[in-house]
């Protein structure tokens, strides 16, 4: 298949690269130059605009940082929506707002294209291993088509529902993950101030009922996960500025339909602090080091 890939950051990268891996002809194109050289050198053909990406592409896959880019790379003048085949399938992996992405999709539809919302949940290393979470919106007709090739850069792909539906999913998910990972920090950080050590809490903890992911894939505290970015002075990983982006779009999101969400507020507000303060590279779990008092 002729497959567009805009986007070669830290997560589009090792996407693209999975795509050419599985045997796919890539064009891809960045604003980054040095990016869309080291996809050449995956194996992709690279590309100097979007007109080029979009011209004889079956499939356009994105990745942008908000929605703005979105709308712009898709619909923009000189952007995919012009350059690119009726029927052409967009797959945006990027998260953007709920009405950012059902915008998108009617646009899509009304210039004769189909489409899916399909943010990721994984991280980098999902990326690169090609087993990241797809939460999908979209018509099913267009989900159909687009899962072969989220299958190949992902190990879980799930239909959400209409337009707009994947960003749901991933906006609630991550609300969830950023509210549990502070929890998690302050109950290690209780638990090691009086007394326990962090192994045998995560030895306990982890088959009980305080059991959840920040725990036992990503525990904040050093030790218990090696693979766990605590284990390497909390480099991302998923950084600060990712997780806060995605709790303001659950913030922007709940206020829009009167959803209480007094935790997600208050985890937003932590994020932000840790954003303001300096630390937005940060890996999210190293909210622990300012749960400790350490920042």
């Amino acid at each position: 298949m002729k497959i567009g890939f805009v986007g070669l950051g830290n997560m589009g990268a090792g996407m693209c690269a999975n795509l050419v891996r599985a045997g796919h002809d890539v064009r891809a194109f960045d604003l980054n130059t040095e990016a869309v050289q080291a996809a050449v050198s995956a194996g992709a053909s690279g590309a100097a605009d979007l007109a080029e990406v979009a011209n004889g592409a079956e499939a356009i896959v994105t990745m942008l940082p908000a929605g703005k880019h979105v709308l712009s790379v898709y619909f923009g003048d000189e952007g995919i929506a012009a350059n690119a085949a009726n029927g052409t399938l967009f797959i945006d992996c990027s998260t953007i707002s709920v009405d950012e992405a059902r915008e998108a999709a009617s646009k899509a539809t009304s210039g004769g294209f189909l489409m899916v919302d399909a943010p990721v949940s994984g991280g980098t290393a999902a990326a690169e291993a090609g087993s990241l979470t797809f939460m999908v919106g979209g018509p099913e007709t267009a989900f159909e088509r687009a899962k072969p090739v989220l299958d190949i850069m992902g190990a879980n792909v799930f239909h959400a529902g209409g337009a707009g539906n994947g960003q749901v999913a991933k906006i609630a998910n991550n609300m969830l993950l950023g509210i549990s990972m502070i929890g998690t920090c302050e109950a290690f950080n209780l638990a090691e101030k009086l007394g326990l050590d962090a192994q045998t809490f995560f030895d306990i903890s982890s088959t009980a009922s305080g059991q959840c992911w920040s725990m036992t894939k990503y525990c904040p505290s050093p030790g218990p996960v090696p693979a766990a970015p605590s284990n390497n002075d909390y480099q991302p990983g998923f950084a600060v500025a990712m997780m806060l982006k995605d709790l303001r779009l659950a913030q922007q999101a709940a206020g829009s339909i009167d959803a209480s969400t007094p935790l997600g507020a208050q985890a937003e507000e932590i994020y932000a602090r840790l954003d303001e303060d300096g630390f937005a590279g940060l890996d999210f779990s190293g909210v622990m080091r300012r749960v400790r008092g350490e920042i």
